[in-house]
């Protein structure tokens, strides 16, 4: 049996999972990955990995049950919840059931790694009064609309009322999750 840390993977975005289990191979890490959550009961019976990383949103599935029963199954295990539908509600409830830590789309290794060895809260974080500008939920509704329309940008382009190369310029200047 291999000493290094062992790091389950729940993501159904293919191309994520496979740059993000390289970056962790690199790092030292043994990786195991899942791409429903209903799968991972039938992978938890052959290994028991000491950190996870879990998309919120799976094929319909919600993160949130993988997160309870990974932390049913392990309760050390450190578990990082990522998504690009960030809320105050899900990150609280992801808290709750035992993450260790919620990110949001786009997080690197680095910043993943990180969360890992945050066991606990920090009151010294700064407060900020950043509001969020009008730019930022523009985007966040052009990403939520790719993702409902599976990234057809003329029918995300149709469904926002815009014309489908101001979308198309819009999007070259930021990059899609």
């Amino acid at each position: 049996m291999s000493d290094r840390p062992l790091l389950l993977i729940v993501d159904d975005d293919q191309s994520f999972v496979r740059a993000t289990r390289r970056s962790f191979e690199r790092r030292g890490y043994d990786v195991v990955t899942c791409g429903l959550a209903s799968d991972v009961p039938g992978l938890l019976e052959a290994t028991v990995p000491q950190f996870a990383i879990v998309d919120l949103k799976l094929r319909g599935e919600s993160g949130l049950n993988c997160v309870r029963s990974l932390k049913e199954h392990e309760p050390e295990m450190r578990i990082v919840v990522l998504t690009g539908f960030a809320s105050i509600a899900t990150a609280v409830e992801a808290i709750k059931l035992g993450a260790c830590h919620y990110l949001a789309k786009p997080s690197n290794a680095d910043d993943i790694e990180a969360a890992f060895g945050k066991a606990h809260g920090d009151a010294s974080v700064p407060l900020t009064s950043r509001r969020t500008t009008l730019k930022n939920l523009e985007w966040e509704r052009i990403h939520e609309m790719l993702v409902e329309t599976e990234f057809n940008v003329s029918e995300t382009a149709r469904r926002l009322g815009m014309h489908r190369r101001t979308l198309a310029r819009k999007l070259a200047k930021r990059r899609v999750v």
